[in-house]
């Protein structure tokens, strides 16, 4: 696949993505394109079985890209596609059903952050900042900002924060439970890596899958929906190689040697 706007490396079955967008690693609709293409890759490559993705330099993400938005003044067809796109990624990216981990390494602003919350873990460096400045350009965050922080936080807090514009420390927003884990620049991606490996460690992809298709779906259903998936899912496990190899192993005292399939 030609990349021009990430680089990718793939160890011991975890992918790392690094947005290598200089200056500021900003979501252009041609990187936004290019990142949808590669998560769409990585959903069906054997090889990738957790991912991680960060940023070149200093930054992040810094957002999105702002030359695009004086291009679309006057034009609300064109803001709607940079918007639909924007979401869509990050809807794709969440709904990934191997674990993506947003390694944020720097300034993780507007789109950024964004991005980073449509990951299912996320990682800060001590010196990143986190925050949504969109109505300080008298518009809104539109790749899923207004929803997502609310989720991850709560409703009182999404709207102290999109109305002030504040930028949080890492500190900060591992207070509010923005960021899991908080960690030094140089402790950054080997933490990302150690993190992503404990995941799928030992473990079947058959199960992985079902287990973050379960939870990330179940949290906007009703719980009788979300329940009626899991007893499913569980159930379907009972059909898979997997799951016989890892009951025979419990039984026999041994580690299972699992086929993913």
């Amino acid at each position: 696949m030609d990349l021009q706007f990430v680089k990718v490396k793939n160890e011991h079955y975890v992918t790392t993505i690094e947005l290598d967008h200089a200056p500021a690693n900003t979501l252009s609709s041609s990187c936004i394109n290019e990142l949808r293409a590669l998560f769409a890759v990585l959903a069906d490559d054997d090889d990738t079985r957790a991912i991680i993705v960060t940023g070149a330099g200093r930054f992040f993400v810094a957002g999105a890209d702002i030359k695009e938005f004086v291009s679309a003044l006057g034009d609300e067809e064109k803001a709607l596609a940079m918007a639909e796109a924007g979401q869509a990624l990050c809807n794709e990216i969440e709904a990934m059903t191997k674990p993506v981990i947003a390694a944020i390494n720097g300034p993780a602003l507007g789109g950024g952050l964004e991005l980073a919350m449509g990951c299912h873990f996320r990682i800060a460096s001590e010196t990143a900042i986190l925050g949504l400045p969109e109505l300080k350009l008298g518009l809104i965050p539109s790749f899923g900002g207004t929803q997502r922080l609310s989720k991850l936080t709560n409703k009182a807090t999404a709207l102290r924060l999109i109305l002030t514009s504040k930028q949080l420390h890492a500190s900060e927003a591992a207070e509010i439970g923005l960021v899991q884990m908080v960690v030094t620049s140089e402790e950054l991606i080997q933490t990302a890596v150690t993190i992503a490996q404990s995941l799928i460690d030992g473990k079947s992809m058959t199960s992985i899958s079902r287990a973050v298709e379960c939870i990330m779906h179940g949290y906007d259903e009703p719980l009788n929906a979300s329940l009626d998936r899991e007893r499913k899912r569980f159930a379907e496990l009972f059909l898979t190689a997997d799951a016989k190899e890892g009951i025979q192993a419990f039984v026999e005292k041994r580690s299972p040697q699992f086929t993913h399939s």
